[in-house]
Order: structure tokens, then C-alpha cells, then sequence
């Protein structure tokens, strides 16, 4: 286990799976991250590549050929190597590597390197991917989040906002941007969003739509009673969390296509998860190749694929 800690907070971080396991607070003790317990989810914050969510009946095809793959891919079961730590007065920097070359996959006919990166700077964690195709093909992948953090099951909210981007430099992806763009940009708390019912694990055709009250949708064990809330089409750039009196505690800033809500259904879970993805799993009875899946990333020769999202607490 890996540790960066500055003035204000301390994080975790395991090799296995590059996943983020805790963030602390200096001051007050207080643990944001879900910590694994099996009875509800064993996991706290699992990187989803070279997939995410599920592929109809468990495979998916690259050029006629079929190949099985896991829900959210392998790379979270994976053992990341240590790449790099660098610390300095104002922000501290840790880095992890997954070759392809070292047997992450069988089942995925593509070479590449995955680079995931932890920088904390104040009393925020910037969370950082590089995809880099090191083969002569196109690559196909997906890349997703799915952090969870403290939440009781009833009496919270999420806060869902839209960022209206001022100018052409915002869609540059870089850490300073998105922890600023609240104050750069303007932000729109939104009325209601439509989601994507997930059934037995694939995307559905129903599309459902929920009501906000300036933004906030109340947490309550039913939200999750269709699986995930799968929020598309960049409906969603920024997600907080709020206590019963709608203080905001916790922020996720991102500029992704989709984003992800979720606590284990039926379960009364003490956490929900706040998941930016670069992708989505199969709908229903898909039959076409991986080229066809929806939100598919695909990188030429040597290509370089880099995302990033911050948490704010």
C-alpha cells in the first residue's frame, strides 16, 4: 500500500489494481472512501478497463473472432507495477503501470500500456489515465471510473450539475482546468435528468427521467432499484454529495460522456458510488463487433488516450 499526505489530507493507494482505498481527513478522522466491507462490495475504487460494465452473454467479437471478458474488464484485478512518486511543496504525485506484455489478458488481442495516476494537492485528488496503444492495430477499449464513497442509504442527495464551458480551451483535458471550473465556467444546477435503464446488466431502450429540486435528487435504496443510473450525452459534468441539510461534502468534477450512479440494490448499502466513464456495456441482444459497441475509444498506432477526474472534499 502506497501513501501521499500533505497539510490536509492523507489517501491510499493498493498496486493492486491502481485502486484508491481511503481518503482521510488530517484534521477530523474522517474516512470518505467506502471501505470494502464483502457483505455489501468488496471493492472502494476499481478502475473499469479495457471495459465498461458487461458485454452481451459474456463475450464480445474483434474481427469475427470471439473472446470472453469480465464485467469492467480485468485491470482491477490486475497487479500494477510502481512507476513513479514524485512529492513537492505544493502537490504530490504517484504513478502505476499495466503492461500488456505482462499477461494482464489473454482475452484481449491488443498491446498497450495503462498508466493511472494519484496526484493530491490541497484537499483535492486528481485522478489521472493514460491508455497508450503500443501495437501496430487500432485499438479498442473502454475506460471508466467507480469510486464509492461514505453515504447513509436514506436522507442524503446528490447535487447534478452541467458546466457550460465558456471557451474552445476547455475541452483541453488538465487537471487545473477541472478543479476550477466552477469559478471559470458556469455552472447549471439541473431540473432533471434522464438515465438509461440497465437491464440484467445490458442498456435497455427505456430511458427514465428524474426530477431535481435545484439539482438535488434525495438518496433513497429505490433509486437503484433498475441497477446503476446511467446518465448520458454529457447530460452531468459535476456530481456532489450533500448531508440531510444539503451541505455539500464531497464534489466529482469531470469532462466525460457519461457518468454512472449507483449503491448495491436492495441491500441498504452506507455508500454510493460516483462513476465518470468513457464507455457503457452492450444493449441488449448486441451482436455487432467491439468497433460497433456504443462509446467505443479506438487508438491508432502509438496513439495516447488521457482522462482525468477530481474529488473535492
Amino acid at each position: 500500500m502506497y501513501k501521499l499526505k500533505n497539510d490536509e489530507l492523507t489517501i491510499m493507494v493498493s498496486p493492486h489494481g491502481a485502486e484508491l482505498t481511503s481518503i482521510v481527513d488530517n484534521t477530523t478522522g474522517r474516512e470518505y472512501m467506502w471501505q470494502a466491507d464483502p457483505a455489501y462490495w468488496g471493492r472502494t475504487s476499481p478502475v473499469l478497463f479495457p471495459f465498461v460494465g458487461g458485454s452481451n452473454a459474456g463475450h464480445y467479437r474483434v474481427d469475427g473472432v470471439s473472446y470472453p471478458m469480465t464485467q469492467h474488464g480485468f485491470a482491477r484485478d490486475c497487479e500494477f507495477q510502481f512507476e513513479s512518486l514524485d512529492e513537492g511543496d505544493e502537490e504530490s504525485t504517484i504513478r502505476f503501470l499495466l503492461e500488456s506484455h505482462d499477461g494482464a489478458s489473454k482475452n484481449y488481442p491488443y498491446d498497450f500500456d495503462l498508466i493511472i495516476g494519484y496526484t493530491l494537492h490541497g484537499r483535492a485528488v486528481t485522478v489521472t489515465w493514460e491508455v497508450v496503444n503500443c501495437g501496430t492495430q487500432d485499438m479498442l477499449f473502454s475506460i471508466g471510473a467507480h469510486p464509492a464513497f461514505h453515504c447513509p442509504a436514506e436522507g442524503h442527495f446528490f447535487v447534478l450539475e452541467h458546466i457550460i464551458q465558456e471557451d474552445d480551451s476547455s475541452l483541453e483535458i488538465n487537471a487545473n482546468r477541472l478543479k476550477k471550473m466552477s469559478s471559470l465556467d458556469k455552472v447549471l444546477r439541473l431540473d432533471e435528468v434522464r438515465s438509461r435503464r440497465i437491464v440484467d446488466g445490458l442498456a435497455s431502450d427505456v430511458i427514465d427521467t428524474y426530477s431535481l429540486e435545484d439539482g438535488y435528487l434525495p438518496i433513497h435504496n429505490e433509486l437503484f432499484q433498475y441497477d446503476a443510473l446511467v446518465i448520458e450525452e454529457k447530460q452531468v459534468q459535476q456530481v456532489s454529495l450533500a448531508d440531510e441539510k444539503k451541505e455539500i461534502y464531497l464534489t466529482v468534477t469531470f469532462d466525460m460522456p457519461l457518468v454512472g450512479l449507483w449503491s448495491p440494490p436492495g441491500k441498504n448499502a452506507p455508500f454510493v458510488c460516483i462513476e465518470p466513464w468513457c464507455g457503457r456495456c452492450d444493449v441488449l441482444d448486441f451482436e455487432g463487433e467491439l468497433q460497433d459497441r456504443a462509446y467505443i475509444n479506438r487508438l491508432k498506432d502509438g496513439e495516447r488516450f488521457e482522462q482525468l477526474y477530481v474529488i473535492q472534499v
